[in-house]
């Protein structure tokens, strides 16, 4: 096998004492290169993935260069990750890493100037962007920690997540990171405010549920985040996380039409079950939608392929919205209505996904490629 076919091993080049999210260099970057697949350079073994301790990048960024050979990523002239074919340019880059000057274009290396705003593919959002490659030092901390917080963040997503609680978030996740909270604490401590709102709901105590809602629902997002920016997803984590979200809602929903009854408004029989059918089929059906979607096109969310999608995720009826509209109705002293608007909403959604699931099927039987507007035409930039 020859060499660009072989994975390459990482190296550190050089030391750095700051740690961003708690960790340092070396801790971060072993997280980094083990979720990539990558093992240890042992000696001068090659090929190699090269990385510059002076500098934080992106995750992206190592497999992006991983899986390109001779691929040099540097700033300002000095390489920060370097993917070696050979000892001998693995012996020229690490010795420009050390000095922390320019990269002499040598062999079959070829230069990726960050300045030139190269992009690579986010796969989950079918989108290109530049993840971040910044110099690490005490005071360009917080701003690293900024950008790869927001890096991780979902770019399509519901209203409240993407304006509400964000900084909220980030403030919570560097103090999760500093005082070694996992992810999975996180999501337990969700869980538990979860599953107490769930009472509070069916006791009518909807003030008090919708505050501990809150809170779950921000620590919804610190999870995740945490998860991403640490370095520190595993596949229980996931099924943990995501688990939660999808069980939940209908339990909250069920709940609160029960929960009426406290405040006098509880609903005749035939109108409960008209409410609850309309919402607990149509969460139901709108998951199977969007699970279609993807199966058929590629894992490509519904919500990211046009603009209309991803503005229509701001508000369709997932859980956060509507809470929004819950949270109106219980405010004018009708949580009843509220419930009653959440089902017609729930309907209204369905109905637009199934169109556009539809779409999708004609547009794929004309033969042509369902792909997402946040996708920039050509290929991606080395």
């Amino acid at each position: 096998m020859v060499a660009s076919q072989i994975t390459p091993a990482f190296q550190i080049i050089g030391s750095n004492p700051t740690r961003l999210w708690g960790m340092d260099v070396a801790e971060r970057t072993r997280r980094i290169a083990t979720a990539a697949g990558l093992s240890v350079r042992q000696g001068d073994d090659a090929p190699a993935l090269l990385v510059n301790a002076a500098f934080a990048f992106d995750p992206p960024w190592l497999r992006h260069i991983a899986a390109h050979p001779g691929l040099v990523l540097t700033l300002g002239g000095v390489p920060v990750l370097a993917h070696a074919i050979d000892a001998q340019d693995a012996q020229a880059v690490a010795d420009a890493m050390a000095g922390q000057r320019h990269l002499d274009p040598r062999g079959a290396l070829q230069i990726l100037a960050f300045e030139d705003g190269p992009t690579i593919e986010n796969k989950a959002l079918r989108k290109r962007e530049t993840p971040f490659v910044t110099p690490l030092r005490p005071d360009t901390v917080r701003t690293i920690e900024r950008a790869s917080y927001f890096g991780a963040y979902k770019g399509v997503t519901d209203i409240l997540t993407k304006y509400l609680w964000p900084e909220w978030a980030l403030v919570l996740t560097r103090i999760c990171a500093r005082i070694g909270l996992t992810p999975n604490m996180v999501t337990t401590i969700g869980a538990v405010l979860c599953v107490l709102a769930t009472w509070c709901f069916a006791e009518g105590r909807y003030w008090l549920g919708m505050a501990l809602g809150l809170g779950f629902m921000v620590l919804d997002t610190v999870d995740g985040k945490l998860a991403r920016c640490t370095i520190t997803s595993s596949a229980w984590g996931n099924v943990f996380d995501h688990g939660m979200d999808l069980v939940h809602p209908p339990f909250w929903w069920w709940f609160w039409a029960t929960g009426l009854v406290h405040w006098g408004l509880a609903y005749d029989t035939e109108t409960f079950w008209w409410v609850q059918g309309a919402i607990q089929l149509g969460y139901w059906v709108q998951r199977a939608i969007e699970g279609v979607f993807m199966r058929q096109n590629g894992q490509m969310h519904i919500h990211v392929w046009r603009r209309f999608d991803s503005k229509f995720r701001l508000i369709t009826a997932r859980r956060n919205p509507n809470m929004v509209i819950l949270f109106i109705a219980t405010a004018l002293g009708r949580p009843d209505v509220g419930l009653i608007l959440v089902a017609w909403w729930t309907a209204i959604s369905c109905l637009v996904h199934g169109i556009r699931l539809v779409q999708a099927w004609i547009v794929r039987s004309r033969g042509e490629p369902i792909t997402s507007w946040l996708s920039d035409e050509g290929s991606i930039q080395r």
